[in-house]
């Protein structure tokens, strides 16, 4: 591997865009500063999204998954966006109460199109709210508010060249235990640590067991 200490970085914005064209009429007009009617149609139709997040030097990125509408439009300044169960490591909820800063990139199943919000976040455990969204008798703990800075279409380069929605690389890929199973040196039964995360998600979807 080339030695990284010899390759010549970029210093300033001004070397960065030397090297690109400027953006196309196309990439800058179709940005919006609010949800418009297609937009919404779009992001309603989510079920999958990826949120971004940075506090205090620290970038953190979680996906995000619902049987629905991953987020609500509320209005066209503002996301609902509901946090079911994960693993509460609450990277990005920490993240958006120091700093707010965030962004949302929205899929949709075999569409090569990708939607990205660019906005400014807040975490309520507001009680009516969080009970509105509620999944096979269990509420979220606690809600992020998105304001809508930006929102905007990427086209369908990265999917295309990705091949995404027609690869299948399940069977060449380690699971969660093997993973710890490399984490803790092999002192860890990673065969049976999957086999018992796959009868347990069923149940703990939406919530605690």
């Amino acid at each position: 591997m080339q030695d990284l200490t010899q390759i010549k970085y970029i210093q300033s914005v001004d070397e960065l865009t030397d090297l690109y064209r400027a953006p196309s009429a196309a990439a800058t007009d179709k940005v919006a500063s609010e949800i418009t009617p297609l937009y919404r149609d779009w992001i309603m139709a989510s079920r999958f999204c990826v949120l971004a997040t940075h506090a205090q030097g620290r970038v953190d990125i979680s996906p995000r998954g619902d049987d629905g509408p991953v987020v609500d439009v509320l209005d066209a300044q503002h996301l609902a966006l509901p946090d079911w169960r994960g693993n509460n490591r609450l990277d990005c909820l920490r993240n958006i109460v120091r700093d707010g800063a965030l962004s949302i990139l929205f899929f949709n199943t075999g569409v090569q199109d990708v939607v990205r919000v660019v906005g400014n976040g807040r975490v309520t455990a507001d009680p009516v709210l969080c009970q509105s969204y509620v999944q096979n008798g269990h509420h979220p703990k606690s809600v992020v508010i998105v304001r809508v800075h930006q929102v905007y279409v990427h086209c369908a380069k990265s999917i295309v060249r990705s091949g995404i929605w027609g690869r299948d690389n399940s069977r060449a890929l380690p699971t969660i235990g093997d993973f710890l199973f490399e984490a803790k040196g092999g002192a860890f039964d990673g065969a049976q640590f999957d086999q018992a995360l796959q009868n347990r998600i069923p149940s703990t979807l939406w919530g605690d067991e």
